[in-house]
């Protein structure tokens, strides 16, 4: 069996615990190592008995890098905790700089699911970045993104010789079904639900805005965990509005029930205009549709690009646009969206162990000649 080495961003994001089922169920074994956000480190992370490389904090990149120094300057006792693993995979740039220095002439795997704004920047600090970035890229033998946007737009221009796999954000399943589910009934008022990784004030404040001008005709439900560094008192502030309800962080055993309760699913997020929100392919737009939701994206983005070649989902050129569309929709309109989501190919948007397998597959060809 072949045993990959895993270095993470954040022991406590369920999307790591996502991808370690992921490579486990392609027939790999997993050895974990990570740093953590929050105080403690969640039970099916500590089930795993991770190598803990210390706390880091969201929007903090200066501390995270001061961190990931502390990590290279001991690398013994995790290049020991990675004995017998045959391939280093590291998640996102501070992890591969953590993962060069317990290489050992191992395959080295880069897992990038975002582009931080640093890495394009031309300020003097993000320059320094950029040369750490250039120097680690020569060494990976396989790079593993979710959008082919961050090729196109930054590993293309960058000094990656190494093959590219996309790897999309699809709802993991234990087998794709055959049929779709049974959608909301497509009466007013429209729902609409805002899901995830919450980190987009603009967002906050253009969804408060539609429900309080649709005067009952619209109602928004927000579920996740919001960005401390972005959105610090969420839940106070949906108290305070009519029609738009918080509930809380959610599991993924939940997603049915959540998406079953919406129309549409919110998926524009303006948190970095121009660049990795216009580029990535986030979970939301899977899992809405995996769930029979109309996910609501940007013109000109990658997530608009994938949904007119799926032909599917209500595309918007602005948060106008936005907020007149749905503002003026009726029970046909929903309907016919509705419709539309119902076409969709449930792989497309669902990933099982055929996915699973072919990941694994990808990892173990890595470097070889």
């Amino acid at each position: 069996m072949m045993k990959i080495g895993y270095i993470v961003h954040d022991l406590n994001d369920p999307s790591v615990e996502r991808r370690c089922a992921m490579l486990e169920r392609g027939g790999a074994q997993v050895v974990l190592a990570g740093f953590h956000r929050g105080e403690d480190v969640n039970a099916k992370a500590v089930a795993r008995k991770p190598f803990l490389l210390g706390r880091t904090y969201d929007a903090a990149m200066a501390k995270r890098a001061t961190q990931t120094v502390s990590a290279l300057a001991k690398p013994g006792k995790l290049r020991a905790h990675f004995a017998g693993c045959q391939t280093i995979m590291a998640r996102n740039l501070e992890q591969l700089a953590v993962a060069f220095s317990v290489l050992q002439g191992r395959p080295l795997i880069y897992e990038c699911l975002d582009i931080h704004r640093m890495l394009v920047s031309n300020a003097l600090p993000a320059r320094m970045v950029q040369r750490v970035e250039a120097r680690l890229l020569k060494r990976v033998d396989l790079l593993l993104t979710s959008s082919p946007a961050f090729s196109r737009e930054h590993f293309n221009k960058r000094p990656l010789t190494a093959p590219t796999y996309l790897i999309e954000n699809k709802l993991v399943v234990d087998q794709v079904p055959d049929a779709h589910p049974a959608q909301l009934k497509p009466d007013l008022p429209l729902r609409i639900g805002w899901f995830g990784m919450l980190r987009c004030r603009s967002t906050f404040e253009v969804l408060s805005e539609l429900v309080a001008r649709s005067e009952g005709r619209i109602e928004v439900m927000i579920s996740g965990k919001p960005s401390p560094a972005e959105l610090p008192t969420l839940a106070e502030d949906v108290s305070a509005i009519p029609s738009m309800s918080y509930t809380g962080p959610y599991t993924y055993a939940d997603l049915p029930a959540l998406y079953g309760q919406c129309h549409f699913a919110w998926a524009v997020d303006w948190f970095e205009v121009g660049l990795n929100s216009q580029w990535l392919l986030p979970n939301r737009l899977y899992e809405a549709l995996a769930h029979g939701a109309v996910p609501i994206v940007l013109d000109g983005t990658q997530m608009s690009e994938w949904a007119e070649s799926h032909h599917v989902g209500l595309r918007v050129g602005s948060a106008e646009d936005a907020m007149n569309t749905l503002l003026n929709m009726d029970a046909d309109d929903i309907s016919r969206h509705q419709s539309r989501v119902q076409n969709v190919t449930l792989r497309d948007v669902m990933a099982d162990d055929e996915d699973c397998r072919a990941l694994v597959a990808a990892i173990a060809s890595a470097g070889q000649k």
